[in-house]
């Protein structure tokens, strides 16, 4: 189908934005309310991993919408892989976390008077809720399967394309799509790091035409994180 005729674009992008961040908190009023939690601390890691839920059901239902409307989520959006994207983009992610991701922050951590215990705080705050092997299995899986397939879906698929759509030049679109991906974790000294994979990811999805690399390039990232985490615990 011709991506002209398609009559998905920014709205369904809107829709997206509001109803994941609508029902994620909704989703959590409801849960703390039962629980008698307080504070974010008290949520025990397998409530962290059932709280994606209502925010991934956001995300995926302004996917499914759009995809209803065009020629599907598959041919629209580019969910689809090679067998070359799984070593490729791994290894990337992997480097993308290890390599690239602390030498931007050398500078950064230094005019700003921080550490990478700051830095990885947010991270370390969730792993610290990982306790026992079906904790770090459930943190596997939002961080590294979930997270990775949902986020990839609906920003390097319908949101990164949907900014094509309205005539932006690939750059353009790779780098507003970037800088939102990277805004949305609401984490002001991570924004550097989730700009810069947004950037790699983004380039990827634009390059290649399908999300199989930048899928695969985001669970390496996340694994490397979780690791790092699981062998300093």
């Amino acid at each position: 189908m011709n991506p002209t005729l398609q009559r998905w674009g920014m709205g369904e992008v809107a829709l997206g934005f509001l109803l994941a961040q609508a029902l994620a908190v909704l989703g959590s009023a409801l849960v703390f309310s039962a629980a008698g939690w307080t504070t974010s601390s008290q949520v025990p890691m397998w409530a962290t991993a059932v709280l994606q839920v209502p925010l991934w059901g956001g995300y995926l239902g302004a996917v499914y919408l759009a995809g209803r409307k065009g020629g599907g989520v598959i041919a629209d959006f580019g969910l689809s892989a090679r067998a070359v994207d799984v070593p490729v983009g791994l290894v990337v992610g992997v480097a993308v976390q290890l390599v690239v991701v602390p030498l931007l922050y050398l500078p950064i951590l230094r005019l700003t008077g921080t550490d990478s215990s700051d830095l990885s705080a947010p991270a370390r705050a969730l792993a610290d809720k990982a306790t026992g092997p079906v904790g770090w299995l459930l943190l596997v899986v939002v961080v590294v399967v979930g997270a990775p397939v949902v986020e990839e879906l609906f920003f390097r698929g319908l949101f990164l394309r949907s900014l094509q759509k309205c005539g932006l030049p690939d750059w353009a679109a790779i780098v507003i799509c970037a800088a939102v991906f990277a805004a949305v974790h609401f984490q002001l000294l991570q924004f550097v790091g989730l700009f810069t994979i947004g950037l790699v990811l983004s380039a990827m999805a634009v390059r290649t035409g399908r999300l199989g690399l930048s899928i695969f390039t985001h669970m390496g990232f996340n694994a490397t994180s979780v690791a790092l985490l699981y062998l300093s615990a």
